[in-house]
C-alpha cells in the first residue's frame, strides 16, 4: 500500500527535516523530501497530515523484560504478545524479549514461546517485529546478580547453550567475563552473529580483555551490576586494576547502555555516558519489567518458580530490601530524559533508541532511522515528545 506522510518535522540520523513528507511503498520508505526537494507526490493510498508533529523513526529496545503484568519469562505465547504489545504503545516497533537467570527448561520454554509469537501470532494485540531473544542469563556472578535469582545463575556449560544457540533464535548473548567456560560462550555466540555482551559482572581489565578476543563487544546497563575498581580489589587484591567500566571507556569498539528512566542514573552520569561513548557506541534500553502500565503494588521479576519479588512505585522499582531493581517505564520515557532532563539533542536521544541499537545488532540495512529503502516502522510524537502514532510496515498500529 502506498503512504504519504507529509508536513512533518522528520528526525534523520543528523538533523531534523521541518516541512517534510515521507513516502512509503509497500511497506518501506521510497522517498524522505525536505523544502525545497519537489512536489508531494499524489497518491491513490492513504496520505497522513502530522500538522508539524515529529516523525521519528521507530524505538529499538535490545533489553526488555515485559509489561502490562507479563514477563517473558513466564514462558507463554500470549505472554510474549501481551508484554511486546505494552512496548509497542510506547513506540518500540522492534524488540528482543530479554530472558532472565532460571532453569533449563524454563529458559527453552520462553524460547518456544517467543518462536510461536514471531510466526504464528495470534492477533489478540499489535505487535513490534520480534527480532530474536536476548539471552540475558543464567550465566551471571552471583554478587553481581541483582534482582535476578542468585540460585539460578551458572557458570555457561556448552551442552547447555549450544541447545539455545541452535534453535536460531538468538541475536544477543550475555555472560559474565570472569566465569569459567566464558570464552567458549563468547565464541559460539560470536560465531552465530550475536551481539556479544557482557553483563552482571564482577570482571577486571584482564577479563574483558580476554573476553573482548572472544568477540565480546558490549556491555549492558553501564554503572548497574558491573564492576568497580574497589569491587575488583576486594576480588582480587592488589596491586589496584581496572574494571568493566575502564575497558569499555578506554576500547573503542566497546560500546554499552544506559537505563535513562531519571532513577538509575543521574543527569551527569548520562551526560558523561554520551559525550565519552558517542551515539554510535551508546544504546537507550528500558530493562523494564511487567510493571510497566499497572498500578503501583509488589511484582514477579521473571517466572513464578524462579523470580523474585520487586516493588513498583510506578516510577521504578526496587528490590524488597530498597535498592533499585528493574525499570518500570519504556523506551519513550528514556528518549524524552535523555533530552528534557540530561540535554541531549533531540536527533541524539533518538539515535540512541533506534539506530544505534540497529546497528550493534546487524539489522541497521532493515531499521533504525528514516531513509529510502528501510521499512516504514515510524513513531509520530508529540511537541512534549509524547507517542501520538506508531506504524509498522508502513501500516498504524497505534493510535492514542
Amino acid at each position: 500500500m502506498k503512504l504519504v506522510i507529509q508536513n512533518a518535522r522528520v528526525i534523520l540520523r543528523d538533523r531534523i527535516l521541518d516541512n517534510a513528507a515521507v513516502v512509503c511503498d509497500g511497506g518501506r520508505i521510497t522517498a524522505v523530501l525536505g523544502e525545497g526537494d519537489g512536489v508531494v507526490p499524489s497518491t491513490d493510498g492513504k496520505r497522513i497530515d502530522l500538522g508539524g508533529r515529529y516523525l521519528s523513526p521507530g524505538f529499538i529496545d535490545i533489553h526488555v523484560h515485559g509489561g502490562l503484568g507479563a514477563d517473558f519469562m513466564d514462558g507463554s505465547q500470549e505472554a510474549i504478545e501481551l508484554s511486546c504489545s505494552a512496548h509497542l504503545q510506547h513506540g518500540v516497533t522492534t524488540l528482543f524479549p530479554t530472558t532472565t537467570t532460571a532453569s533449563d527448561e524454563q529458559i527453552l520454554r520462553t524460547i518456544d514461546a517467543v518462536k510461536g509469537a514471531r510466526e504464528t501470532p495470534t492477533g489478540k494485540w499489535p505487535l513490534p517485529r520480534i527480532e530474536g531473544i536476548h539471552l540475558y542469563g543464567p550465566y551471571f556472578a552471583t554478587e553481581k546478580s541483582g534482582c535476578h535469582n542468585k540460585e539460578a545463575c551458572r557458570v555457561p556449560m556448552p551442552a547447555e547453550f549450544e541447545r539455545y544457540f541452535q534453535t536460531g533464535l538468538i541475536r544477543i548473548a550475555t555472560c559474565a567475563a570472569e566465569l569459567e567456560g566464558s570464552g567458549a560462550f563468547y565464541r559460539a555466540a560470536r560465531d552465530r552473529g550475536c551481539l556479544v555482551t557482557c553483563g552482571h559482572s564482577n570482571s577486571s581489565w584482564s577479563e574483558m580483555e580476554q573476553a573482548f578476543e572472544s568477540g565480546m563487544r558490549h556491555v549492558d546497563h553501564f554503572w548497574c551490576a558491573m564492576s568497580s575498581v574497589q569491587s575488583v580489589r576486594a576480588r582480587l587484591g592488589t596491586p589496584m586494576q581496572g574494571s568493566m567500566l575502564e575497558f569499555v571507556l578506554g576500547t573503542p569498539e566497546m560500546s554499552t547502555e544506559v537505563i535513562a528512566d531519571g532513577w538509575h542514573l543521574s543527569p551527569e552520569l548520562l551526560r558523561f555516558a554520551w559525550r565519552m561513548k558517542g551515539v554510535d557506541r551508546l544504546c537507550l534500553v528500558s530493562d523494564c519489567n511487567r510493571a510497566l502500565d499497572m498500578p503501583p503494588g509488589r511484582y514477579l521479576f521473571g517466572d513464578a518458580e524462579d523470580g523474585g519479588w520487586i516493588l513498583s512505585d510506578g516510577m521504578v522499582g526496587r528490590g524488597l530490601d530498597g535498592g533499585l531493581a528493574s525499570s518500570v517505564v519504556a523506551l519513550d520515557n528514556m528518549v524524552r530524559h535523555m533530552h528534557t532532563a540530561v540535554g541531549v539533542p533531540l536527533v541524539d536521544a533518538v539515535r540512541m533508541a533506534s539506530l544505534t541499537p540497529a546497528e550493534r545488532t546487524g539489522i541497521a540495512e532493515e531499521v533504525g532511522e528514516i531513509a529510502a529503502g528501510k521499512r516504514a516502522d515510524f513513531v509520530v510524537l508529540t511537541n512534549q515528545l509524547q507517542v501520538d502514532q506508531v506504524l509498522v510496515g508502513g501500516k498504524i498500529a497505534l493510535t492514542n
